[in-house]
């Protein structure tokens, strides 16, 4: 397979991904790019695949073909120098639960060079994390701080988030979201996150890529996508006017009132299609929660 060199260079990247388990195909032909400095939100419903792609990304799991990469080397030949940039929560953090929180954290920043133990130290405090508590005995929520806690002091260049906030509270996500914008503004740090929670990817993401159904739909600057999506609501009436497949089409629903909604993306440059301009059929931008729930609701 050729490689495209952004791929290579880039932090994050993955090209023509797929994986099935059995008989069911979780990922379907996923190529994506996370550029350097932003905050890519991967968006889509429980059981989408973002989970499943974000370990193929880290190597963590084989594809059934395509290859990732982490900056620069092969996800499934990462060397020590690249994983010492970077910093992962897995969505359900359970590794080294017989240890202490203050002993698994010493122990693992004996490992990285730029461990930042002062971190460390000032968010045990501010999250009431007792060191002297095993990790078995904290809540879920409380071993996803924890977990946080040490991504983060690993100063990373890469910083990967599997559904962070699942099991916070409201406060500790506010704290978890300050933190990614900040990293993000003034250090650099590139950043994917996956998560359901429409609201928490709308204060930090530069970025969003929706995974539904195991493909991506859609890798697009979120603040551009009040302008490039849309929703075109065809009454009974007009169905005659639609295609098999509009261009740009995301989505086709059939509404009880024999109407037809349709989620679009613009393509290029080019206007609407000229099904907009049916005066019978109404156009409505969408944001992405409204984007979210069409598409994958």
């Amino acid at each position: 397979m050729n490689v495209n060199l952004t791929f290579v260079e880039s932090p994050l990247a993955c090209q023509d991904i797929q994986k099935h388990f059995g008989s069911i195909q979780v990922l379907n032909g996923i190529t994506l790019t996370l550029l350097p400095g932003t905050v890519l939100g991967l968006i889509g419903r429980n059981g989408a695949g973002k989970s499943t792609l974000i370990r193929i990304l880290l190597g963590l799991q084989q594809p059934d073909s395509g290859q990732s990469f982490v900056l620069g080397d092969r996800s499934l030949a990462m060397g020590d120098a690249v994983k010492s940039r970077l910093g992962y929560v897995p969505q359900q953090p359970d590794a080294l639960g017989w240890m202490r929180v203050g002993d698994m954290l010493d122990f693992v920043g004996c490992l990285y060079p730029r461990w930042d133990r002062e971190f460390v130290q000032q968010s045990l405090l501010r999250w009431q994390l007792p060191p002297s508590s095993p990790l078995s005995k904290l809540s879920p929520g409380e071993r996803q701080r924890v977990a946080i806690i040490r991504a983060l002091a690993v100063r990373p260049d890469l910083l990967v988030l599997d559904e962070p906030a699942a099991a916070l509270d409201p406060v500790s996500r506010r704290d978890l979201l300050r933190e990614i914008a900040v990293r993000a503004a003034e250090s650099g740090t590139s950043v994917l996150f996956s998560t359901h929670i429409v609201s928490d990817l709308e204060r930090v993401a530069s970025h969003v890529a929706f995974l539904h159904e195991g493909k991506l739909l859609l890798h697009a600057p979120l603040d551009e996508l009040g302008d490039t999506h849309a929703r075109l609501t065809v009454p009974a009436e007009a169905k005659g006017t639609l295609a098999a497949r509009v261009a740009g089409e995301l989505s086709r629903r059939r509404r009880p009132d024999g109407s037809v909604s349709l989620v679009i993306a613009r393509q290029s440059d080019a206007p609407w299609p000229l099904l907009a301009a049916d005066p019978r059929i109404r156009l409505d931008h969408l944001g992405l929660e409204d984007l979210f729930i069409e598409v994958a609701g």
